[in-house]
């Protein structure tokens, strides 16, 4: 089933914009590409896959946990490297969510945003906006942490 089949019950516009990671363009890009630690980096996550999905895309899933439970979870992602990153969300709590991560370079950082329209049949409207985030929150928590392991492996 894809996101366009999904009847739509709560959606929220997102615009989180001004966080940072404490590292070049260069190793964020090599730190997202790496599915060793990348994919490490994300503890909350099981049977993570991962595909080729055309030029400059994959379709990755696992199983996360929520509060508890254990849900299956797909994306569609499309990288532009070093520019920004398109997911889809084709199965899972948020699934017909579509958003992006766009990255700029600031020397020794690199500025990461996210925009984007989320989707939820099993969320409530009332709460979608606070679980987006938090989960934004944590998976940029996550990554940030990762990249510095990354770095220090040097």
């Amino acid at each position: 089933m894809y996101y366009r089949d999904l009847p739509i019950s709560a959606m929220v516009h997102i615009e989180d914009l001004g966080s940072h990671f404490d590292a070049p363009i260069e190793t964020v890009w090599k730190f997202i590409a790496s599915p060793v630690d990348h994919g490490e980096s994300h503890t909350d996550r099981r049977n993570v896959t991962a595909e080729p999905d055309g030029e400059n895309g994959m379709k990755t899933s696992w199983e996360q946990n929520m509060d508890g439970h254990w849900v299956k979870v797909a994306n569609k992602v499309t990288m532009f490297a070093p520019v920004a990153m398109l997911v889809q969300s084709v199965e899972g709590p948020l699934a017909g969510s579509k958003f992006m991560m766009y990255y700029t370079p600031k020397g020794d950082k690199t500025g990461v945003n996210v925009v984007g329209d989320f989707h939820s049949k099993m969320i409530p409207a009332e709460k979608l906006h606070e679980t987006v985030m938090a989960s934004l929150s944590h998976a940029f928590d996550e990554d940030s942490a990762g990249i510095r392991k990354m770095a220090a492996k040097k």
